[in-house]
């Protein structure tokens, strides 16, 4: 029965990685940007930091979306748009990718009939929308239906699952005007702003599927093995990363990023358990219980450019194809990064593949409830 209060938007709860969130179809949704994001935030009750009226899981890696559509692209199968939302917040960020979510988008449109089952294996290539970047997609279609169960497992998820394999394609620049978008591999700032004192150090501003500030944890006093809860409640690094973020911007071509989820802050250090470095990193007010997908890959070519700040302090493979573990809080992500020599670059390795290894399941099919007095829905 419908409620005539209430507008109901179809929609399957998916989770990507070590996200979740609502994916929908682009034809379900209003096709005037302004009136989409209001129904995103009211599907999802934001702003409320517990999003107690909403599908939201009150964290930033539990508030987003997924919108997917049929491409129209010659040898592209789906067009995806990712939506950052915030608890807290009014904002609805379709700027950045998010590879987490990614692994869902396949499955997704098996699940909704977009797309067919091709054999054992299904892959299709997607362009992520939101900065015209385009991977393939293989997800585990044996007996003609997506699988689930798998013996796959991924840091920040609990169990195994089916794996989901994305080999991305031309990340570099993905936000920024190009995989260094300074010019240079290595930046020295002095940072200055209200309630701390000035402080100088060394970073390293790339982007190679998300724009990322990296830099050394000893730099700003700490071990970069802190728990999740020490990072998130150390207000002073918070302020100083903060002030970091909104001047390094400027040097990155971003422009004023104080309403914005980019650049990402990571902090370094020496690896732990066996992997190629140890990141804490920020999303970019709150310290992610792992790291997320295209964060792994730019920190992972960050380590394989000579006189970055991973230079030095990342334990590399050898080898053409490496496979560069990076240490998180709540265990490691591996990166297939295949690198050539950059010409006329002596020393310098230009990064030419990156595949990693992500799990998704259908957690909920139904529909979305939204006040029919915010959108009545679509009538086509």
């Amino acid at each position: 029965m419908k409620a005539s209060s209430q507008t109901a938007v179809p929609c399957l709860l998916m989770r990507g990685g070590t996200s979740k969130g609502p994916f929908y179809k682009a034809s379900d949704l209003p096709t005037d940007m302004s009136l989409r994001d209001k129904v995103l935030l009211a599907a999802m009750g934001s702003p409320d930091k517990r999003q107690i009226d909403g599908l939201g899981g009150a964290h930033p890696l539990t508030s987003k979306v997924g919108i997917v559509s049929k491409s129209k692209v010659p040898g592209v199968a789906l067009d995806f748009l990712f939506a950052q939302l915030q608890p807290d917040k009014e904002t609805v960020d379709t700027t950045p990718n998010c590879g987490n979510m990614l692994a869902a988008v396949v499955p997704f449109a098996l699940e909704t009939g977009m797309l067919e089952v091709q054999g054992d294996q299904s892959t299709f290539r997607v362009l992520t929308l939101n900065t015209d970047m385009q991977c393939d997609i293989t997800v585990d279609t044996r007996g003609g239906m997506v699988q689930y169960e798998g013996g796959a497992r991924i840091d920040g998820a609990p169990g195994t699952s089916a794996p989901v394999t994305i080999n991305f394609l031309n990340t570099a620049g993905s936000v920024c005007s190009g995989l260094l978008p300074t010019g240079r591999v290595k930046d020295t700032l002095t940072v200055t702003g209200a309630g701390f004192e000035s402080f100088t150090l060394d970073v390293t501003c790339i982007d190679n599927g998300m724009p990322l500030v990296i830099f050394k944890a000893s730099d700003v006093g700490r071990t970069g093995y802190e728990s999740v809860a020490a990072m998130n409640a150390d207000t002073d690094l918070k302020t100083k990363m903060e002030a970091l973020r909104l001047q390094v911007s400027l040097l990155m071509g971003l422009g004023d990023v104080s309403q914005k989820n980019y650049p990402k802050m990571t902090l370094i250090a020496p690896p732990q358990n066996g992997g190629a470095i140890c990141t804490r990193s920020f999303i970019p007010h709150v310290c992610h219980d792992a790291i997320g997908v295209l964060a792994a890959v730019t920190v992972g070519t960050a380590c394989v450019l000579e006189g970055s700040v991973c230079d030095g302090l990342a334990v590399m493979p050898l080898g053409a194809v490496k496979n560069v573990s990076v240490e998180h809080p709540t265990g490691e992500f591996s990166v297939a990064l295949q690198t050539e020599p950059a010409p006329n670059l002596p020393g310098r390795q230009n990064v030419t593949q990156a595949a990693l290894l992500r799990t998704a399941r259908l957690l909920m099919r139904g529909e979305a409830m939204v006040p029919a007095s915010l959108w009545a829905g679509n009538t086509a």
